[in-house]
């Protein structure tokens, strides 16, 4: 047992919050409320944020290191929180301190990722005592990608984001790039030439090799950094944007493979070599703290 979880309380320590990618994403129709029915396969990354929580003296919610430009109302982490605090009616308060590593606007799910965290560990500090699959209804109300960061393994989804399936991945590394914007997912998905009513597929068709992405088109119609990374990424393999993006990788069977290509960039590019998770790290965090 590390020093750092000694307590076994929880509180004060660094918990984990893993960026994602998507190796498909299929949109299959819209509903009446205007959420896209999508079908989807996350592949966890190990590069992630952090999370810190403190007891609070009182009963509000608070960053310690607000996000600059994004309300603390707003953000997904406060608002994760006090989703906990109404369905449970927990009285207490928390300070949330982020390190925040994985870029905005780029489709790993960093914002995602920290609502998720925040839930999952906060559900054990706070002693709340919900299901996952009460987590996971809850956390579809901060976002599509919410679900799978708690639930914490990689999983083929359909629906909005909240039909998991468990799916078995080999094991690959991934060179990512962030482009220099930062793209608007509202933006995407309610763009005219979007594709919205895909022929839905099987899982098999996935492992067959069927990996498109109804958004492709669209993104890099409207971000010419996007279009400029997939061009350049793609003289190494096959190039590929996750979720809207803006962030493109390629996937490669070896970290070898992968350093090679990652060292072939140019240094000023933000980029990535990481490897694919079949769990989340937090998982095995909470397995460590609380013997769960």
């Amino acid at each position: 047992m590390s020093e750092q979880y000694e307590s076994k309380k929880g509180w004060g320590i660094r918990w984990s919050a893993p960026a994602k990618l998507n190796l498909m994403l299929s949109i299959t129709g819209r509903r009446d409320d205007g959420y896209h029915l999508l079908q989807t396969v996350f592949q966890l990354i190990d590069i992630t944020d952090g999370l810190i929580f403190t007891e609070s003296k009182d009963s509000s919610v608070h960053l310690k290191n607000p996000i600059a430009g994004v309300k603390a109302e707003d953000d997904l982490t406060v608002r994760a929180a006090n989703i906990l605090k109404t369905e449970s009616g927990y009285k207490g308060g928390v300070c949330i301190e982020m390190e925040k590593n994985l870029p905005m606007g780029g489709g790993l799910g960093g914002g995602s990722s920290d609502a998720a965290t925040v839930m999952v560990v906060l559900n054990k500090l706070w002693n709340l005592g919900l299901s996952k699959k009460r987590l996971i209804e809850l956390g579809v109300q901060l976002g599509a990608d919410v679900p799978v960061f708690v639930n914490g393994t990689s999983v083929w989804a359909e629906g909005v984001g909240e039909e998991l399936t468990a799916i078995t991945l080999p094991e690959a590394w991934y060179v990512v790039i962030k482009p220099e914007c930062h793209v608007e997912t509202g933006k995407i998905f309610s763009a005219k030439g979007l594709t919205r009513d895909s022929e839905p597929m099987i899982m098999a068709d996935f492992n067959a090799g069927q990996i498109r992405n109804n958004c492709t088109e669209v993104v890099r119609g409207l971000y010419s950094e996007v279009d400029k990374a997939l061009k350049e990424l793609s003289a190494y393999g096959e190039a590929r944007l996750t979720g809207t993006g803006a962030c493109v990788f390629a996937q490669f069977d070896t970290e070898e493979e992968a350093k090679k290509v990652f060292d072939l960039l140019p240094s000023g590019r933000e980029k990535y070599l990481t490897q694919g998770l079949a769990s989340s790290p937090l998982q095995d965090e909470m397995s460590e703290v609380f013997n769960i």
